[in-house]
């Protein structure tokens, strides 16, 4: 597996539960798990055509484990998706900076879902409050989530994807074979995400 990076920092909600505690962990150090895919350091967005194909960081996107359901969704596996690019996110609705990503994952959504995209939110709750269903649409109404959410309740595949410490919010990539191309923990690297997909999007295999 190719290594990550560690490029920068940028903020997240919190890790993983350490302790069973119901109490909210502290702020994450602004980190960047991210890959250094361009071949220019220029601060321009460059044509998907000027990218290095983006490293297979897994062979194979890890399983949902005891989820919960999908809302907004007729599907019910990643692997039905095979075939699209599909951008994974963990996120809970009362998490700041899972929500400050939000406007970002819409403009990607209208920007690329008529060519292959799919997005899935895999809403992995932090406090007993996130975990209510019908808290849970209602978030989704009121900040405009229009994509799949899967209802990772117990947080085991929020365990299973990013092992410890993990993160809210974390974003992957998965190309159209469902292996893994891009991982970025926190707000920010948007316009690296956004290259990433146009190039999956048109790569060939």
């Amino acid at each position: 597996m190719t290594l990550l990076t560690v490029m920068g920092l940028v903020a997240g909600c919190g890790g993983s539960d350490s302790s069973p505690a119901e109490t909210a962990l502290p702020a994450m150090s602004d980190q960047v798990v991210a890959n250094e895919v361009l071949t220019t350091t220029s601060t321009t967005a460059a044509p998907v055509t000027t990218m290095a194909p983006p490293p297979i960081l897994r062979e194979k996107a890890p399983p949902l484990v005891e989820v919960d359901g999908w809302l907004a969704s007729d599907v019910t596996s990643l692997e039905e998706l095979e075939g699209q690019v599909v951008v994974v996110e963990f996120w809970t609705f009362g998490c700041y900076n899972c929500k400050n990503r939000i406007p970002y994952t819409q403009d990607l959504y209208a920007k690329y879902r008529d060519q292959g995209l799919e997005i899935v939110g895999i809403h992995s709750p932090e406090f007993a409050y996130e975990r209510e269903v019908n808290a849970i649409e209602a978030a989704m109404e009121n900040l405009g989530v229009t994509w799949p959410v899967v209802l990772d309740t117990k947080r085991r595949t929020f365990r299973e994807w990013q092992g410890s410490p993990a993160y809210w919010p974390r974003t992957y990539v998965l190309d159209r074979q469902g292996r893994v191309r891009f991982d970025h923990i926190g707000e920010g690297a948007y316009q690296e995400l956004d290259r990433i997909v146009g190039y999956l999007l048109i790569e060939s295999g």
